[in-house]
C-alpha cells in the first residue's frame, strides 16, 4: 500500500491537507508513433501504486482481448480509452491523467504520435509546462520528433525530458543512448531549447522509470520519476506583469458587484490601483475573494472576484492591469500559426479571433511563410494545410490588449474561429505587435446613446457590449 493510501485510511484530514499543499505540474508526453508515450504513463500509475483494484482486474481483462505487449500486461491500455486507440494501438486523442505522490501532484497529457493527429498534440502542450520527448531507442530521431519538439518549443515549454525508450530492446547499450543524445542536442540548439534532461529507459519493463535500473549502471542520473518530483518549475511565472482577464460579472443584488476570472500573471494585492481595458479607468482593489476566503494577495493561476472600490463599467472581455506595466492595445499583429482545420487557411478571409476572454473578429491578411518541420527552414506559402505550421500578420476590427507569447502565455495567445461551422481552425501565438491603424473618423454619439450604453453594460453584463463614448 502506498503511502497516500495509508494516510487516506487512517487520517483523510490530513491526507487532504497534504495534497492541497503540493505543487502542480502539468506535463505531456509527445513523439513519434509506437515510441511507447502511453506505455510509459501506465507504468509511472502502475509502479507509484495509483491503480485502483478494479481498473487493475479491467486492465487483465482488456489485456488478454487486445493486448499488444506479447506476455507482458499493457499497461497503454491504462491511457487509450477509445476503442478505435485500443483496437489499433495508437493515441489518438488526448488522454489527461490525474496522479500524485508524496512530494508533487501531476497532469499529465498523453499525446497522439501520428502526424494527422498533431493538432491534437498543440492542444495537449498549450497548458503544459514539461514536455516528455519519447524516442525509440532503435530508430532514433524522427520527423514527428523533431515536429513535436518544434510544436513545444513554439509554445513556450521550457523543460523538456528526453525519455530514450525500449532500451531493453538494444540490450541497454550505452553507444545506442549517447549517440541518440547527441543527435537531440544538436537539434535542441537549432531550436533554442535550453533546460533538457536525458533518461535512458524501457517502460515496459520499468527500467529507470521510477527507480534507477540495475541493467545500466553507466547511467548515473536521476530516475524519471524522481526528475519530474524535483524539476524546478515556480520561476516560470512572470511575477512582474500583472494580467487579470475578467471572465464573468458577478452581480447577485446591489449590495456587490465582482470580477471574476483567473490571474494569468504578475501578484495581484489588495490596496492596488489598477486600470481597466480597454475604457483605461482606474480604481483601486478593495477585495480579493477566493474559495478559501478573503486574500491580502494572489500569485497567478489562481481563481478569484475582485471588488473595486469605484463602479467603472467592467465587462467579459476586458483586463485588469496595473498602470506602470499596461499591455499594448493594437488591432495589427503578427502571429505564428498552427492551422487546425481539414479546409486549407487562405488570407483575406473573415475569422473571430478569441485572446483570453476578448473575443474579435478580424482577417489573416498575410501568410508571411511557413516551416518545414524536417529542416525547420522558411518556405514562402499561399496557404497553409491542416497541421502545419506558419507565421501570419492580423488585422482585427478592434483593439485587443495583448501581450508577446514569450512573455505571458496566457495573454499572448489566442485561437481562430470560423464564423460558419464555429469550429476551431487554428492556434495562435502572439509574436509582434504593430501600431493600431484605427480609422480617425470615428462615429460620435449622442448623450443618450452614451447613456444607453452604459445602462445595458451595467444591468445586462451576460450580453457583453462594448462601451461607446
Amino acid at each position: 500500500m502506498s503511502h497516500s493510501s495509508t494516510l487516506i485510511a487512517s487520517d483523510i484530514e490530513a491526507y487532504l491537507h497534504q495534497h492541497e499543499n503540493k505543487d502542480l505540474l502539468r506535463l505531456l508526453t509527445c513523439g513519434s508513433v509506437d515510441d511507447g508515450k502511453s506505455t510509459l504513463i501506465g507504468r509511472l500509475l502502475y509502479d507509484t501504486k495509483l491503480i485502483f483494484e478494479d481498473h487493475l482486474s479491467t486492465l487483465h481483462k482488456d489485456n488478454a482481448r487486445v493486448g499488444n505487449a506479447g506476455e507482458s500486461l499493457d499497461l497503454a491500455l491504462l491511457v487509450d480509452g477509445l476503442q478505435s486507440e485500443r483496437e489499433q494501438g495508437i493515441t489518438i486523442d488526448v488522454a489527461y491523467r490525474y496522479f500524485s505522490t508524496e512530494k508533487r501532484k501531476f497532469i499529465i497529457a498523453d499525446c497522439p504520435g501520428h502526424e494527422q493527429y498533431t493538432r491534437n498534440m498543440a492542444t495537449g502542450a498549450s497548458n503544459c509546462e514539461l514536455a516528455i520527448v519519447m524516442i525509440d531507442a532503435r530508430k532514433g530521431l524522427l520527423t514527428q520528433t523533431r515536429r513535436h519538439s518544434y510544436i513545444v518549443n513554439k509554445l513556450g515549454i521550457r523543460h523538456v525530458v528526453v525519455a530514450i525508450n525500449k532500451m531493453d530492446l538494444v540490450n541497454f547499450d550505452q553507444a545506442v543512448f549517447d549517440g541518440i543524445k547527441a543527435d537531440y542536442q544538436a537539434m535542441a540548439a537549432q531550436l533554442g531549447i535550453k533546460d533538457v534532461h536525458y533518461v535512458p529507459l524501457s517502460a515496459l519493463t520499468g527500467d529507470n522509470v521510477v527507480s534507477n535500473s540495475d541493467n545500466m549502471p553507466w547511467y548515473t542520473g536521476p530516475s524519471l520519476m524522481a526528475l519530474l518530483e524535483g524539476m524546478e518549475i515556480n520561476r516560470d511565472q512572470n511575477l512582474d506583469l500583472m494580467r487579470f482577464p475578467v471572465q464573468f460579472v458577478n452581480r447577485p443584488d446591489d449590495g456587490f458587484r465582482g470580477y471574476c476570472g483567473t490571474l494569468a500573471s504578475g501578484i495581484l494585492r489588495k490596496g492596488d490601483e489598477v486600470v481597466a481595458l480597454p475604457s483605461g479607468q482606474k480604481s483601486t482593489v478593495t477585495a480579493i475573494v477566493t474559495f478559501d476566503g478573503e486574500l491580502e494577495s494572489i500569485a497567478p493561476n489562481n481563481a478569484i472576484t475582485v471588488t473595486l472600490a469605484d463602479e467603472i463599467d467592467i465587462s467579459r472581455g476586458d483586463m485588469l492591469v496595473h498602470a506602470d506595466t499596461a499591455p499594448v492595445s493594437t488591432d495589427r499583429l503578427t502571429a505564428s500559426l498552427v492551422w487546425m482545420a481539414q479546409d486549407t487557411l487562405k488570407s483575406r478571409h473573415d475569422y473571430d479571433f478569441k485572446f483570453a476572454t476578448h473575443n474579435v473578429t478580424g482577417r489573416i491578411t498575410n501568410i508571411v511563410h511557413k516551416i518545414d518541420i524536417n529542416n525547420f527552414e522558411t518556405l514562402t506559402a499561399n496557404e497553409l494545410a491542416l497541421n502545419e505550421i506558419g507565421v501570419v500578420e492580423l488585422q482585427l476590427n478592434a483593439p485587443v490588449a495583448v501581450d508577446h507569447y514569450a512573455d505571458i502565455r496566457k495573454t499572448g495567445a489566442f485561437i481562430v474561429i470560423d464564423r460558419l461551422s464555429n469550429i476551431t481552425v487554428a492556434a495562435g501565438m502572439v509574436e509582434a505587435l504593430h501600431s493600431s491603424q484605427e480609422a480617425q473618423q470615428s462615429r460620435s454619439y449622442t448623450a443618450a446613446e452614451v447613456a444607453l450604453n452604459h445602462y445595458i453594460r451595467e444591468h445586462f453584463p451576460e450580453w457583453e457590449t462594448k462601451p461607446i463614448k
